[in-house]
């Protein structure tokens, strides 16, 4: 707030164009100026009231589903987001780690500051300190100039180093160092350079196993395991798959340009008697992007499921070879309820009806205890 005694009109204006809630002459009265700053602290609670909203009801979202594993997991992020602390993110591959990394940021530091991947397996062993630490110009054959890491691209942000079990040994020693003294020192310099970035490791490893057979440094474990999420593969959450579906198909069907897609109640039976063990929503991803391709019409049929899927189904492999009887049994009931859930507009009367039940009461008790939830 200007406080002013100029009276020039021109200077005030130019102060609320430079960031000034409001601008007040000194010949008003003091209650005038008591106003303003109620306003101004009023409009600045109410700023704070709609973020922390956003964030409680998870606004721009991509964690999709109801099950109860995912509330937990939801309910996690939202508890550490602002900790500043590394965050271990496990999981098995495609299960959705950097999701899980991306919210941790979009909670954490916020959309507006950097956030930097890294797939750890994916980069040359003699190219690794480079893309983490940077280098310096004449530091190694073909380094014509100096060029920044992972670390000083991600400062203010958030680093996400995914597969981060596939480091070198050498390289684990220096990130260490960096998560303990929060400075770095480029490939052939000597100059120390402080960094501020939040870093976020992920793995489908059994890391303990790793420190116990001397593939992972213990000390740099131990490090990391300050917080621990743990992501569900799909399997364990087959409740959210008609969701997961339905949002896999508007993405690909803005993105290839046609207008959104359903799948048919066998198709979503098809889906939910998969596995999915192999690679998680990344494979549902790869399969709702073929039949979104493979179907010509509105409506994705049983015809335009990609075969392995088909085989999968008719074989009944999607209840597992290596469960329990009551695991089995749990799944096969939470299918059944979901498709008729499904099939019925999520009507509660109708499907209990459908399904035999004594009430729309007796169906409620069964889909909280199997941890089914309608779709937001």
């Amino acid at each position: 707030i200007v406080y002013t005694g100029t009276g020039s009109y021109e200077r005030c204006v130019r102060a609320v164009r430079l960031g000034a809630e409001s601008f007040i002459d000194k010949a008003e009265p003091v209650e005038r100026v008591v106003h303003a700053i109620g306003q101004a602290l009023e409009r600045h609670r109410l700023e704070r009231e709609v973020v922390q909203l956003r964030r409680d009801l998870g606004t721009s979202s991509q964690i999709i589903g109801e099950s109860r594993p995912m509330r937990e997991l939801r309910e996690a992020i939202a508890r550490i987001a602002s900790v500043p602390s590394p965050v271990l993110i496990v999981g098995e591959s495609g299960s959705g780690k950097e999701v899980v990394a991306r919210e941790l940021h979009r909670l954490g530091p916020g959309e507006r500051a950097p956030f930097v991947a890294i797939n750890s397996a994916a980069l040359p062993e003699h190219l690794v300190e480079s893309e983490l630490f940077g280098h310096e110009r004449g530091a190694f054959t073909g380094a014509t100039a100096t060029r920044k890491g992972a670390f000083e691209a991600a400062s203010g942000g958030t680093l996400f180093l995914d597969e981060v079990g596939e480091l070198p040994p050498g390289t684990q020693a220096k990130l260490l160092r960096v998560l303990e003294q929060r400075e770095i020192t480029r490939v052939g310099g000597t100059r120390t350079i402080t960094v501020d970035a939040r870093v976020l490791a992920a793995t489908n490893r059994n890391l303990e196993q790793d420190v116990r057979e001397a593939r992972f440094r213990e000390d740099l474990y131990y490090r990391l395991n300050v917080l621990v999420l743990e992501v569900p593969p799909l399997r364990d959450r087959l409740s959210d798959l008609p969701a997961l579906v339905t949002h896999l198909l508007e993405v690909t069907c803005r993105r290839y340009g046609v207008r959104t897609k359903q799948v048919s109640p066998e198709v979503l039976d098809a889906l939910m008697a998969y596995d999915w063990r192999r690679n998680n929503v990344r494979e549902l991803r790869n399969a709702v992007e073929r039949m979104v391709i493979a179907s010509p019409a509105g409506t994705i049929e049983p015809i335009h499921v990609p075969a392995e899927l088909q085989t999968a189904a008719a074989g009944g492999s999607g209840l597992g070879k290596a469960r329990t009887y009551q695991e089995q049994k749990a799944e096969a009931e939470r299918r059944i309820v979901l498709l008729a859930l499904e099939g019925n507009g999520w009507q509660i009367s109708r499907t209990a009806e459908q399904l035999g039940l004594a009430d729309h009461a007796s169906l409620l008790k069964i889909m909280r205890r199997l941890g089914i939830e309608k779709p937001s």
